[in-house]
């Protein structure tokens, strides 16, 4: 056997020694989050209460489904649905021009482009729930705060996606018509527009999906949705209402989910 083969076989024992220290780091790293987390047993009727949330979920109140005198599964879910879409389309205004401004290959300073990518960063920053307890302060609780909350939370993300795909375009395109003349407009229209609006609508529709989920919990702190009735249902241990509606849902995200989905494989 040659000294090349042998090296092949065996391995070296620095690559063992780093993988050791990797595996004694990560057991060090959840010991010490383990440790942080302060248990004190389980409460006497825990049990009881438990079963009491596995019957009730497991028999929901299918009366709540539609009821003609007020609020319903029905009315809450397509409260959600349309905080979702229009929070979804309030983003997609304001991340157009945040996506070119980030965009390295859009401006002629890496500064401008740094400058937006910060913004960008900045906004990503605060969760949806946060900007829908500030928004609820200043506009009052209902869905209108729920849209502003997603509609801003979302060009974040959106916008850090868009300028993604900007930087990627194929740039013989534009190279062919800057050299026949075309000026700015026609560049952005002819060669990059063509090129990453199959991208967007596919951000655009994954994003959605993530707005739906994000309704249902905004409705919780008073943003409107089918999270309203969700929480005073737990609040007051209905538990055969939180089953109904927990079953609501999860309809609702599997439907939008595979349409969603279906979607996006016909546009990539």
């Amino acid at each position: 056997m040659t000294t090349k083969s042998w090296h092949t076989i065996v391995p070296k024992p620095r690559k063992n020694r780093y993988r050791w220290l990797i595996l004694v780091a990560l057991a060090a790293l959840y010991v010490w989050a383990f440790s942080g987390i302060p248990f004190t047993g389980f409460k006497e009727t825990a049990a009881q209460i438990t079963k009491a949330i596995v019957t009730g979920i497991l028999s929901p109140d299918w009366d709540f489904v539609y009821m003609p005198e007020g609020e319903d599964l029905l009315r809450g879910l397509l409260d959600t649905l349309a905080i979702s879409i229009l929070g979804t389309f309030v983003s997609i205004i304001i991340v157009i021009p945040f996506a070119f401004w980030s965009a390295t290959n859009m401006s002629r300073s890496k500064a401008i482009s740094g400058s937006g990518k910060i913004m960008l960063s900045f906004i990503r920053t605060f969760p949806e729930i946060i900007m829908a307890i500030l928004f609820i302060k200043a506009v009052g609780p209902g869905s209108f705060a729920g849209v502003l909350a997603l509609g801003l939370h979302s060009v974040g993300m959106l916008g850090k996606l868009f300028s993604d795909e900007i930087e990627n375009i194929d740039r013989g395109p534009v190279e062919a018509l800057v050299a026949s003349g075309a000026n700015r407009l026609q560049l952005l229209w002819f060669a990059v527009i063509p090129q990453v609006l199959p991208g967007f609508l596919s951000y655009t529709l994954y994003r959605f999906e993530i707005n739906v989920r994000s309704a249902t919990i905004l409705g919780v702190i008073g943003a409107g949705g089918i999270g309203t009735p969700l929480i005073f249902a737990l609040s007051s241990r209905n538990w055969d209402r939180v089953g109904i509606i927990l079953l609501g849902i999860v309809v609702m995200i599997t439907l939008i989910d595979a349409i969603s989905g279906f979607i996006r494989k016909k546009l990539v």
